[in-house]
């Protein structure tokens, strides 16, 4: 009967090592992008969870496989501190991505972003001062604007694209400043320079654009919450999983357990 326990504890401990394949992917498709790339705080932490969650899980499978019971215990004990951070992480990007500061621009494929409208977590901790003029600086050295100047020639091309928030924020002015369209980023004659204060910001200088725009920075937590949002979903199906395979192996385990306890008082009675 131990025995069984056990190799059921090392198919669910193989299952669980399969389920962090989505979380360390979700993680580095996450660092992947520009935006990550320029906030490293926010690009390993979920490809570190997963790669921990794939490190215990084989301790679980060898403790499993070799009948280890310390190990199993040690795989139990890490496994659930694991489930209880990433479940922390869910929840708490949940919460700090569930504003949504982009808007409907009337004739445009695209949306624009007020800062405003995003959670003030985000704000402080991305767009203070301090940070943004690395980021800024980041911004300007990819290529996110130049690829525009790629893809698209025409106005009517530009103004039917579907721009993510950060091309949208960053690589032109406001639709309100009333800007000409030359290309994607050079645009003249600005119509109304009192709509934003992002109308005064605009600089045809192409390592300056709109970097310094709060319309940059709204692109960029417009980024960073669709992309967090689409990881989110992965991640919660691995979750539930682990947790479904976590809580079989504790049934397992303390059977195993039970089994070991009655086989030695039924040595030690006969």
């Amino acid at each position: 009967m131990g025995g069984v326990s056990n190799k059921i504890t090392s198919v669910l401990n193989f299952i669980a090592l399969l389920a962090s394949i989505p979380i360390i992917s979700s993680g580095i498709w996450l660092a992947s992008k520009t935006d990550n790339e320029c906030i490293h705080s926010f690009r390993w932490p979920v490809s570190v969870l997963g790669i921990l969650i794939l490190l215990v899980s084989l301790v679980g499978f060898v403790g499993a496989y070799w009948n280890k019971q310390g190990l199993l215990a040690f795989y139990l004990c890490c496994m659930a501190i694991l489930i209880g951070l990433l479940l922390l992480i869910l929840v708490f990007a949940f919460v700090v991505t569930r504003p949504d500061g982009s808007y409907v621009v009337p004739g445009r494929g695209y949306k624009e972003s007020r800062i405003d409208g995003f959670s003030s977590w985000l704000r402080n901790h991305v767009t203070a001062y301090g940070n943004w003029e690395k980021i800024r600086a980041c911004l300007a050295g990819s290529d996110v604007c130049i690829k525009l100047t790629q893809d698209y020639i025409t106005a009517h091309q530009f103004f039917n694209s579907q721009l993510s928030p950060l091309q949208s924020g960053c690589c032109k002015p406001p639709s309100s400043c009333g800007y000409n369209y030359v290309n994607p980023t050079l645009w003249v004659n600005n119509a109304n320079p009192m709509a934003d204060t992002d109308c005064n910001m605009w600089s045809n200088d192409q390592s300056q654009l709109c970097y310094n725009c709060n319309s940059c920075k709204a692109g960029l937590l417009g980024n960073l919450r669709r992309e967090w949002r689409r990881a989110n979903f992965i991640v919660i199906l691995a979750v539930v999983l682990l947790i479904c395979v976590y809580l079989i192996a504790c049934s397992a385990f303390k059977n195993a357990q039970t089994q070991h306890l009655f086989q030695r008082y039924k040595r030690g009675w006969v």
